[in-house]
């Protein structure tokens, strides 16, 4: 993605926001919402605007590393000729420069036909090509084809392949194979930071009470612990489920709400949040990100160990274009998937487009991950960016979603940006869709920001019944610009509850309308509605990365 396509987008969005001022008559000067002045005296502890401030790799790090040159996929057989089967050598050449202790694989301009999936699995390897209009990956395959049918977990004939896999996958070596070999296995597995059936940890120590937003623990016992390490921050829900209350506001509300019979949603319990250690101190140990949540003894606080990281790897500077087959009818994706970032942890993807995929960039357990200049085009898709099985802490930014080559097949649904399954504080910035919508798709998703968007708000929210509230607390909407005027899940004040909805145009309810899933007060905020632009820090992740 040039500048200057960044700088047509930022054109556009603006007169975007001019003509909707027009077209209502609600064009504003400036103005610094009450909620700003709030957040800035209390950021890490504001009851409706998350601390969004160190989102995304080395804590929102605007440089990439470029790690010295390893490795050339066509001095291992790569042919740019598009016909020749590339993957064996691209495979090769990433393994290499992981048996070398990490590196820059590069691939040169030119289109490269790949049969298989291609792996990332060792720390530290970036892949790297000449350029997303320069280097191409031509992906012949689906997942399907390569891997196998993949069911789902949860019982019925869907495909997880509609949200899990890439046909480029960055995920730890062992973690990758076991899933493999589980799905191979027909064993669905779940996919998150303690593998596949959840039992691939230990206690490092016990945790003692502490609220949300301060950056020290008080441990039992700290001897496993050091400055650097990744550790698991697990929180189990207790009978009354106040857990799953306090990640959705707390109050009648909550408390009121059926919990027991979401089976999807106690699945995602216990909730793990990935941090590294900074400093010990005796037994206070400081982590590199305020907590998300309060620490409570009823909830067996522990620091845990996890499946080893994929930590500073990248793939940066590609197209991967899949053979352009029909999108597939809703949920039985075959798995043309783009790429997927998988206990993941401090990498990055920067300047890659997908064409014609399934579903296009995905994080999926991942956490404290960047997604920069990236886009998805082609015959549409049925989740563009996914954000699920308790991802964290991960930024997308200068991102685009292009409109549809070809009509949508009937039985096909288009999502858009999703975020699901106890996912938070997760950031959108920057985004230019022209098709699809904010789909938060159930599983209780919260603290998470959209900010300084422009979006054709077309596509619908998915989510099964039994995976719960659509929204937890501490949701912002921050400066949307809407240009078809639709309302659902845009303007989230009678939604979500303790959020946010300001900067947004005038906009209207059609097509898919949802009811709040908590009854009462939502203690949701709506500021400077009407109106798009006018709000000061027109881009609060921005904002709140310059407060730290």
């Amino acid at each position: 993605m040039s500048n200057a396509h960044l700088t047509r987008r930022t054109l556009l969005a603006g007169a975007t926001a001019v003509a909707v001022g027009a077209a209502t008559g609600t064009a504003r000067a400036a103005e610094v919402p009450t909620l700003w002045e709030e957040f800035r005296r209390s950021p890490v502890t504001h009851p409706q605007i998350p601390y969004v401030g160190r989102a995304g790799y080395r804590g929102g790090a605007t440089r990439f590393p470029r790690p010295r040159v390893v490795a050339d996929v066509t001095d291992f057989g790569a042919v740019p000729d598009g016909s020749t089967d590339c993957a064996p050598a691209i495979n090769r050449a990433v393994a290499a420069a992981g048996r070398a202790g990490g590196g820059t694989v590069t691939i040169p301009p030119g289109t490269f036909r790949i049969d298989d999936v291609i792996r990332i699995g060792d720390s530290g390897v970036v892949l790297r090509g000449a350029g997303s209009g320069r280097t191409t990956l031509y992906a012949t395959k689906s997942l399907t084809e390569l891997i196998g049918v993949y069911g789902s977990r949860y019982g019925g004939d869907k495909s997880s392949w509609s949200w899990a896999g890439g046909l480029l996958w960055l995920a730890p070596r062992a973690r990758w194979d076991a899933l493999v070999a589980a799905i191979k296995d027909r064993a669905w597995p779940f996919e998150g930071w303690t593998g596949n059936r959840r039992d691939e940890w230990t206690t490092l120590t016990t945790v003692a009470p502490a609220r949300r937003g301060e950056g020290t623990l008080t441990v039992a016992d700290p001897a496993r612990l050091r400055p650097g390490r990744l550790v698991l921050l697990r929180l189990a829900d207790d009978p009354a489920h106040t857990l799953l209350q306090h990640m959705a506001g707390g109050g009648p509300g909550p408390a009121a709400y059926s919990w027991d019979d979401k089976t999807k949603l106690t699945s995602y319990v216990p909730y793990e949040w990935p941090v590294r250690i900074t400093r010990v101190h005796g037994h206070r140990v400081t982590l590199e990100r305020p907590l998300p949540l309060d620490v409570r003894p009823e909830w067996d606080p522990r620091l845990t160990t996890h499946v080893p990281e994929l930590t500073g790897s990248g793939v940066q500077g590609l197209t991967l274009e899949a053979v352009q087959t029909p999108q597939s009818p809703h949920l039985l994706d075959k798995g043309y998937n783009g790429v997927v970032l998988q206990c993941a942890y401090d990498c990055w993807v920067d300047d890659v487009t997908v064409r014609h995929v399934d579903n296009g960039f995905g994080l999926v357990a991942a956490s404290a991950c960047t997604l920069s200049r990236t886009r998805v085009a082609g015959r549409g898709s049925h989740h563009p960016y996914f954000c699920r099985e308790g991802s964290h802490d991960n930024l997308i930014e200068d991102f685009t979603i292009e409109e549809r080559t070809v009509p949508a097949p009937a039985g096909t649904q288009l999502h858009g940006i999703n975020v699901e399954g106890l996912s938070s504080h997760n950031v959108w910035s920057r985004g230019d869709m022209r098709m699809g919508t904010f789909d938060s798709h159930r599983g209780l998703p919260f603290a998470n920001v959209r900010t300084d968007i422009t979006v054709n708000n077309d596509g619908r929210h998915g989510g099964d019944a039994s995976a719960g509230p659509l929204f937890g607390a501490r949701f912002t909407h921050w400066n949307i610009r809407v240009v078809n005027g639709r309302a659902g899940l845009m303007k989230i004040d009678g939604l979500a509850p303790y959020s946010a909805t300001v900067g947004i145009n005038a906009v209207t309810e059609f097509g898919q309308i949802d009811v709040p899933d908590f009854t009462g007060d939502l203690h949701s905020r709506l500021e400077l509605y009407g109106t798009t632009d006018a709000v000061r820090p027109r881009n609060l992740y921005e904002a709140q990365r310059a407060l730290r």
